[in-house]
């Protein structure tokens, strides 16, 4: 048992102590260096999941081609970091490759595993919006399998998503068929 002297002479030098410093989260451009955390973060869904229709882990020179495409385009591809740690990222590519979809992408995003549920996908995306409208998209599509993945339709409807369909048993995981949802927002009307 302590007395109350030591007590407060306990507490008047955890006081001294300089606060721990909490990182925020931030999100930011994606740079080369991110790459290696943002396949360890997809290739984990390939590998657990049926959200994505990848069905091998992919390798880092995937990346490096798709970063090098975002900054080609210009095409916006963010990151989620909380100092060193990437906690998730989202990116734009193009819908198709016909001149009159040049302004009409689809769009990714996914968390680390630890960072779900925490609202941070809802932060990542508003800012991958915000981001399409500056580099003036006119349309983001969404293609999302209608099993599993529930949270992302929310996610997606959240920030005015709008479901234009259904693809029923297009794609096969983990020996069962899966079909996708088709949503799409309007960012620009130019």
């Amino acid at each position: 048992m302590v007395d109350s002297e030591t007590r407060w002479a306990m507490v008047r030098k955890l006081r001294q102590r300089p606060a721990v410093e909490v990182l925020e989260p931030k999100v930011r451009p994606v740079q080369q260096e991110d790459l290696p955390a943002i396949k360890d973060i997809y290739n984990y869904f390939i590998q657990n999941t049926v959200i994505t229709f990848d069905d091998v882990p992919l390798d880092l020179s995937y990346w490096q081609e798709r970063f090098e495409m975002s900054e080609k385009f210009p095409l916006p591809f963010l990151v989620m970091s909380r100092g060193a740690e990437i906690l998730g990222f989202a990116y734009v590519s193009p819908w198709r490759q016909r001149t009159s979809y040049l302004k009409v992408v689809e769009n990714s995003i996914y968390l680390s595993a630890p960072a779900t549920g925490k609202g941070l996908g809802s932060i990542l995306f508003a800012a991958l919006i915000a981001e399409c409208e500056k580099v003036g998209i006119k349309e983001v599509i969404a293609v999302i399998a209608d099993r599993g993945a529930h949270a992302s339709i929310a996610l997606h409807e959240k920030h005015g998503f709008v479901q234009q369909g259904h693809l029923a048993n297009v794609a096969k995981r983990f020996g069962k068929p899966i079909g996708s949802y088709l949503l799409s927002l309007k960012v620009s009307k130019v």
